[in-house]
């Protein structure tokens, strides 16, 4: 038996599996949660991650490990390796402005040519900026700056806190707004017109090397660690995706995803020209606002999720014109930061639980049907769905999800697929280091 390790640590929580690579079973699991807010400190990360890993039964006997990770954010680090503010996460919204201000130095052609994609206010390179200009004493002991998945893989390394040998990965790297996919390389003039000078940048591992090992106090036999990847791509890894099939993933935010053998652009810059965790491109597109809508909704009606869910298949296809535009916190796609929900088409005949249930899941649901159009229209193949995160176990979402995309639904079985491709990256690792040994 040989047993690898996949870590999917989310926004919310840090999720393990333990998986057999003979059987392809999952063995052990382990979980531990996360403080919640759009800043944390990095300490919490580390203290969840190794919570999870006992929980999973510890690394002793583990050949490998990959750590999966919420994409974007922002790890600022001093000369010592320590942070020197709680990191930034993804859904932290204050650098919208500072997004903008990139796409004007650059202009919009500019910037697509250098990174693959627009920034938006989730990107690493706007929140750097943001600091910058409203946190100048701090941004002026910032030595280095990873990922969030970037620093939990560097703690587990022999190597902590020398802070020149941080990793990471192309997946994870092609979200930071600072990094080009086709030639893998970093761009300093970015990074110059976010901080204002150079600063150290984590090394891009491909997916076979070893990045590292973990240090010898957490696993006596020291096994190698995997580069990691962003969240996205780890889930494409672990439901197999292939060109042909659009991922769609119902968590804390929406993503819209496929992979392709070249990079993905549309004039608008709606797609994030991403690198997937296997050497090939991951076009995607976000939306804020996926799960929470259907949990706020439920909330607000006083119901749980399976009366939610009977409430919303009562109603008609439509809800009777009751439209809901579910920008609770903003939205990423289209990218209107300070935007807040709306709701529509509200009358005596309208104005009903049933409807209001319906037409939060429609309106969730709307969102990814455009970003699947998107992508379609941009050339990427959609001959199907395959529907996935925390919000596709939803029987509302589920049929009324294949009503509205116009590809055939795909719903697989709830598994925690981030954690599991993690695990087959680092089975890649393990067995390309058996293949290269003598």
């Amino acid at each position: 038996m040989s047993l690898v390790m996949g870590v999917d640590s989310s926004t919310q929580s840090c999720k393990v599996v333990v998986r057999d690579i003979e059987t392809d079973l999952v063995v052990r699991t382990g979980f531990a949660s996360h403080p919640p807010g759009t800043e944390v400190d990095p300490e919490a990360w580390w203290e969840a991650l190794i919570e999870a890993i006992a929980s999973a039964g510890g690394m002793a006997d583990v050949v490998a490990i990959s750590i999966a990770g919420q994409q974007h954010g922002l790890v600022a680090l001093d000369v010592d390796g320590q942070p020197v503010r709680p990191a930034l996460l993804w859904n932290d919204t204050r650098s919208s402005l500072e997004a903008v201000d990139i796409v004007e130095r650059f202009g919009k052609r500019g910037i697509l040519e250098r990174t693959g994609s627009l920034p938006v206010a989730a990107t690493t390179s706007t929140k750097l900026l943001w600091i910058a200009r409203n946190e100048p004493q701090i941004a002026s002991r910032i030595t280095a700056v990873c990922l969030p998945h970037d620093y939990l893989s560097w703690r587990l390394s022999s190597s902590y806190p020398n802070i020149d040998a941080l990793f990471t990965d192309r997946s994870d790297a092609s979200g930071t707004g600072y990094f080009n996919p086709e030639t893998n390389h970093y761009d300093e003039e970015i990074i110059d017109l976010c901080i204002g000078r150079q600063i150290f940048l984590p090394r891009v591992v491909d997916d076979v090397s070893a990045a590292d090992r973990v240090r010898v106090e957490l696993a006596p036999h020291e096994p190698p660690i995997a580069a990691g990847m962003g969240d996205n791509a780890a889930a494409a890894r672990g439901i197999g995706l292939a060109p042909g099939a659009l991922g769609v993933s119902l968590g804390t935010s929406g993503t819209v995803f496929g992979i392709s053998e070249s990079p993905h652009r549309d004039r608008d810059g709606y797609i994030s020209g991403f690198a997937s965790g296997d050497g090939r491109y991951l076009p995607l597109v976000c939306t804020l606002n996926a799960a929470r809508v259907i949990t706020w909704g439920a909330s607000l009606l006083g119901v749980d999720l399976d009366a939610f869910a009977k409430l919303a298949l009562a109603a008609p296809s439509g809800a009777a014109g009751l439209i809901f535009t579910p920008y609770l916190e903003g939205e990423r796609t289209p990218n209107l930061p300070d935007a807040t929900a709306t709701l529509e088409g509200v009358s005596l005949t309208s104005g009903s639980r049933k409807n209001f249930a319906r037409a939060c899941v429609e309106g969730m649901l709307r969102n990814l049907v455009s970003a699947a159009k998107i992508m379609e229209n941009s050339g990427v193949s959609v001959e199907r769905i395959v529907l996935i995160g925390g919000a596709s176990t939803n029987p509302a979402v589920q049929q009324i999800a294949q009503e509205m995309f116009s590809a055939p639904v795909e719903i697989i079985a709830p598994g925690e697929y981030v954690a599991l491709g993690a695990s087959r990256q680092a089975e890649h690792v393990y067995r390309s280091a058996q293949t290269d040994s003598p």
